[in-house]
């Protein structure tokens, strides 16, 4: 089954065509990142009005990439939440008509369901069972994964997820959206050398305690607190101040995730972790875990950078396996901004693995 996918969650536009029998066909994404860029974060109406003047011409951009039609498209899979309602509802009505049009079935797809199994694009997927850690700009969860639509929560942020604390901390310094990639890039010119004991120590938030959920409240608060401390004129500390808070800032937060991945895996008696989501594409984030895991035996799997962000290539994926599994929605058009992932319904059989 040929599936065309779109992805309109937030501040991307993203369609891709996955072929059930041949894999990836091709993918096409527009990033809103300058429009919002301005405005320190999504302007939701900005957001709805954008995805509408750039989805119909990226999907045309796509099938003459491929060489196909939009008459070999036989089901369509678009995002239904969560994520703005006005951005949604724009893949929503467009991956409706044309599945009218079409004459083909058409489903909403998880957004986070899409981001769990974008490691499955890549040539050596995880096996079921696993733990995943879903971190991107609204959502920080680990989820314990038995097959498609076969999850779990096992934890989650009580406030801010791990990217909006990246986003405000970006803030507090004075640097660009989106905030992960600019603390990141930052970071890297702190001046501690390897050995040396770090200038600033943040707090790793709940480490203390037992379980696994998450909260960076406190950590946002502690760094507006040690910027504060040491601003200058400006309202800033020096540029070599700022490097060393967001390098303490992120070791902070990749800590704090570690140690609650191998924390979740411990619990669960299981040896394979999957990160995905916007926060995974964060290079000392993979090193840390990839480093911590091969101490106790366990593997972390995520896919390529590509794949991390909001993208189609992934909702075509995930919306490929239901729609072969003769899952699909009727005639109606609705989206859910709010959606709890644990309250999908699993595909029988789908401990097997995709071709």
């Amino acid at each position: 089954m040929l599936v065309l996918g779109i992805e309109t969650s937030c501040d991307e536009t993203g369609v891709a065509l996955y072929d059930s029998e041949k894999g990836l066909l091709g993918h096409c994404l527009y990033s809103q990142i300058a429009l919002h860029s301005e405005y320190g974060g999504v302007v939701p109406e900005l957001a709805s009005r954008d995805h509408v003047r750039k989805l119909l011409p990226l999907v045309d951009e796509l099938l003459s990439e491929c060489k196909l039609t939009k008459h070999d498209i036989e089901g369509i899979a678009y995002t239904k939440g969560p994520g703005l309602v006005g951005a949604l509802m724009v893949g929503a009505c467009t991956g409706r008509a044309l599945a009218m049009a079409l004459d083909v079935p058409a489903l909403g797809v998880h957004h986070m369901e899409g981001h769990l199994l974008a490691p499955m694009l890549e040539e050596a997927p995880p096996n079921f069972p696993f733990v995943a850690l879903l971190v991107s700009g609204g959502h920080t969860q680990l989820v314990r994964v038995d097959g498609i639509g076969k999850y779990r929560l096992l934890g989650e942020s009580l406030d801010d997820a791990a990217g909006e604390a990246f986003d405000k901390a970006a803030k507090m310094l004075d640097l660009d959206y989106p905030g992960g990639p600019m603390i990141a890039k930052l970071a890297e010119l702190s001046k501690a050398k390897p050995g040396e004991k770090a200038r600033f120590t943040f707090p790793r938030p709940m480490t203390d305690r037992p379980g696994v959920d998450f909260s960076f409240s406190g950590l946002k608060t502690f760094t507006l607190n040690t910027v504060a401390k040491h601003a200058q004129a400006n309202g800033l500390p020096d540029d070599q101040t700022c490097a060393d808070i967001a390098s303490a800032f992120q070791e902070a937060v990749v800590d704090t995730l570690v140690i609650k991945c191998r924390r979740a895996l411990t619990q669960e008696h299981l040896n394979t972790l999957v990160i995905a989501g916007g926060v995974s594409a964060n290079t000392r984030l993979r090193e840390r875990l990839e480093s911590a895991l091969k101490k106790v035996q366990s593997t972390v799997f995520y896919a390529r950078h590509e794949f991390c962000t909001d993208n189609g290539a992934m909702i075509a994926y995930a919306g490929c396996q239901r729609l072969v599994a003769q899952q699909q929605e009727g005639l109606a058009i609705n989206v859910t901004p709010r959606w709890p992932l644990d309250e999908l319904s699993p595909i029988d059989g789908s401990n097997a693995q995709p071709s």
